[in-house]
């Protein structure tokens, strides 16, 4: 079984490597885009049988930090 995790900053926390995208895409020539938010995504391949308590486990203990980090958890067919 797999899953996605997204991982995004929680609204008002400063994104500085959004800012770094949103800049350069502007010295390309992009003058249309008005905000970036820069997240990450984790891929897991997980045992049959894995619950969705025990993935939300892996990202409060790991993969995001809860503090000033959101996740969604997507589980793919």
């Amino acid at each position: 079984m797999k899953a996605r995790v997204f991982v995004t900053l929680k609204a008002g926390v400063l994104d500085p490597q959004g800012k770094a995208i949103h800049h350069a895409l502007e010295g390309l020539g992009f003058s249309g885009v008005q905000d970036v938010r820069a997240g990450k995504l984790i891929e897991l391949d997980l045992a049959d049988g894995t619950g969705d308590g025990e993935i939300e486990q892996m990202c409060r203990k790991l993969l995001a930090n809860t503090v000033i980090e959101n996740f969604r958890i997507e589980r793919l067919g």
